[in-house]
């Protein structure tokens, strides 16, 4: 949760900067427009700005999209962005995305096991942690309502035609790295989606004016 900005852990700040949104097509930018504009319609007249991201499982895709979307809200100094994430069904937060964010520079802390562990992520020192743990969309922890829903996986946009509460629903979908899972290539295409993710939402962000 962003209500002021704090300074992010050193290896996150290098790896935004390195990070390059010229490399996003045309194409690409205008999937991405929507969101931009929703943020930027709440930023204008200093609203709350609640983004839950949202695809089947709530494994993979939907907790990367919204660990780094909440990061680049506070290095862009975007104030109150709340980031949620939920499935159309709950099962887990698989360990490769917990690792791949701790490679990147993230703080990770397991502070509940069993089926569905509940993780701390950290991405600065005096940031709130974002909690991560598999849930469905309409799940207490979420908002009810006055927040955008952004389909981040075909199956989730397709099963979901209607997101109750949801102030604008917006697909945003991304290639499942699940597909190389158990694969000599699984630790490589995680960090290849969320370095994607990264960058799109990087690009989304330093759109946002703020006045």
């Amino acid at each position: 949760m962003t209500t002021a900005q704090s300074t992010l852990f050193s290896q996150i700040e290098k790896l935004i900067k390195e990070l390059n949104p010229q490399s996003i097509s045309d194409e690409r930018k205008a999937i991405l427009q929507p969101l931009t504009d929703f943020i930027q319609s709440k930023a204008s007249i200093h609203q709350e700005i609640r983004i839950n991201f949202i695809c089947t499982h709530n494994s993979r895709r939907s907790h990367l999209s919204q660990v780094w979307a909440q990061t680049m809200a506070n290095y862009f100094n975007i104030k109150n962005v709340f980031c949620y994430s939920g499935g159309t069904e709950a099962t887990a937060l698989f360990p490769m995305v917990a690792n791949t964010l701790q490679n990147s520079g993230f703080q990770i802390k397991m502070i509940s096991e069993g089926n569905n562990p509940v993780y701390s992520i950290k991405y600065a020192d005096n940031a709130h942690p974002i909690i991560g743990f598999s849930k469905k969309l309409d799940d207490d922890f979420n908002p009810k309502s006055e927040f955008a829903a952004i389909m981040t996986c075909d199956s989730a946009n397709e099963a979901c035609p209607f997101v109750p509460g949801a102030e604008k629903r917006i697909p945003i979908t991304f290639e499942d790295p699940k597909v190389f899972d158990n694969t000599p290539q699984q630790a490589e295409k995680y960090k290849e989606r969320s370095l994607q993710i990264a960058t799109e939402m990087k690009y989304i962000f330093s759109k946002i004016n703020i006045k």
